[in-house]
C-alpha cells in the first residue's frame, strides 16, 4: 500500500498558506514546508513565514530549523522532508507538502536519487580555481559544451551547481540533465494529490508588489541590517533569496532603497513566472485556478476535497 502524500503548491503570493491551513483541518494533517528560506531563523519577513497565529494549532515542519549560515539544498530538504513525514505518518496524519520550491517537490515526490559518486576533490578545487579566475561565465561556457541541456537549466551564477554538473560528467560520462531525466521519470512511490493553485497574471504582479510593499513597512530593512550584523554575508546560500540580497545591496551601498525595491519587485515577479513554468512540465498536477471558483476558500477547499476522494480513495 502506497502511503498518502498532498502536494499543495503555486507561484508566491498566489495564497498557498490559507488554503494549507483549510486543507491540514479537514484531513488531520500536519504540514510541511517546501520553500527554500522558511526554513532559516530569523528570516520571517523577507521570507513571508507563516506566523504561529496563522498555523491555528496545525503542527509544521522546516520552518525554523537552520541558522543562517547553514546550507540548505535538495538533499538536505529530501532527508528533512522525509524524517517529517516518518513523524506524520506515526501519528496516522497526511504529510502535506506546502511551498513553491518545484525542485525540492519533485526529489521528495519521486524519491530521486542525488547519491553522489565520490566527490572528485582535485577536480572541483580546478572548477572553483577557474571561476574565480575567469568568472561565472567562462566556467558555464565549459558546461554548455559538454551538456547544453544542463547549461539550459542551470543559471552562470549558481557555480555550485554547474561545478556539479561538469563534475559528473568527467566522472561518469554521462550527463547529469539525462541522468535526472530518468529519474523524474520514475513511479512516484505515494498515493497522491498535487495541486498547483494559481490566478491571472496581473493579480499575481499585483499581490507580490503589495506583499513586498507590506514587507518593508514590517521592517525587511531592519531584519537584513540585523542578519549583517550578526555577521551574516551575501555567500551564504540564505542570504541570496529574494528580498535578501537586494536589501543587503542597499545596505552595502551597491545601489540606492529605491533601486533595491524595483529590482525585488521586478525579480520576484520573474520568479513567479519561472515557477510556472516549471509547474506546468510537471506530471500529474491538479490546477486550481482561483478565478474559476470565484476566489472562494470554500470552494477551493472543496474541489481540493473532491480529487482527494477520487484519486487517492480518501474519505474526507
Amino acid at each position: 500500500m502506497k502511503r498518502p502524500l498532498i502536494i499543495l503548491t503555486g507561484p508566491t503570493a498566489v495564497g498557498k498558506t490559507k488554503a494549507s491551513i483549510g486543507l491540514a483541518k479537514a484531513l488531520n494533517g500536519e504540514i510541511i514546508s517546501a520553500d527554500s528560506m522558511q526554513v532559516y531563523k530569523y528570516m520571517d519577513i523577507g521570507s513571508a513565514k507563516i506566523r504561529p497565529e496563522e498555523m491555528e494549532g496545525i503542527k509544521h515542519y522546516l520552518v525554523d530549523e537552520l541558522e543562517p549560515d547553514e546550507e540548505f539544498h535538495v538533499v538536505r530538504f529530501q532527508q528533512m522532508a522525509k524524517h517529517a513525514m516518518e513523524e506524520i505518518y506515526a501519528k496516522n496524519k497526511i504529510p502535506i507538502v506546502v511551498g513553491g520550491t518545484g525542485f525540492y517537490i519533485q526529489a521528495l515526490l519521486y524519491d530521486i536519487d542525488f547519491t553522489e559518486s565520490n566527490e572528485d576533490t582535485e577536480y572541483r578545487q580546478e572548477l572553483e580555481q577557474i571561476a574565480k579566475e575567469k568568472g561565472a561565465e567562462f566556467l558555464h561556457a565549459m558546461l554548455e559544451e559538454v551538456d547544453v541541456k544542463s547549461a539550459n537549466l542551470i543559471h552562470a551564477n549558481n557555480v555550485k551547481r554547474v561545478i556539479r554538473a561538469l563534475e559528473f560528467y568527467k566522472q561518469t560520462g554521462e550527463k547529469i540533465s539525462d541522468h535526472n531525466e530518468q529519474e523524474r521519470e520514475k513511479e512516484s512511490p505515494y498515493n497522491f494529490c498535487y495541486f498547483v493553485l494559481t490566478d491571472k497574471r496581473e493579480n499575481l504582479y499585483e499581490r507580490i508588489n503589495q506583499r513586498i510593499d507590506m514587507m518593508l513597512k514590517e521592517g525587511l530593512v531592519k531584519e537584513v541590517q540585523g542578519l549583517k550584523e550578526k555577521g551574516y554575508t551575501r555567500e551564504m546560500v540564505s542570504m541570496q533569496g529574494l528580498g535578501y540580497k537586494e536589501i543587503l545591496d542597499y545596505l552595502n551601498g551597491v545601489c540606492s532603497l529605491e533601486e533595491a525595491i524595483y529590482i525585488l519587485k521586478r525579480d520576484t515577479r520573474h520568479f513567479a513566472k519561472r515557477q510556472l513554468t516549471w509547474f506546468r512540465r510537471e506530471r500529474d498536477v491538479i490546477w486550481l485556478d482561483k478565478k474559476q471558483y470565484e476566489y472562494d476558500e470554500t470552494k477551493i477547499l472543496e474541489a481540493m476535497k473532491n480529487s482527494i476522494r477520487e484519486r487517492m480513495n480518501i474519505n474526507v
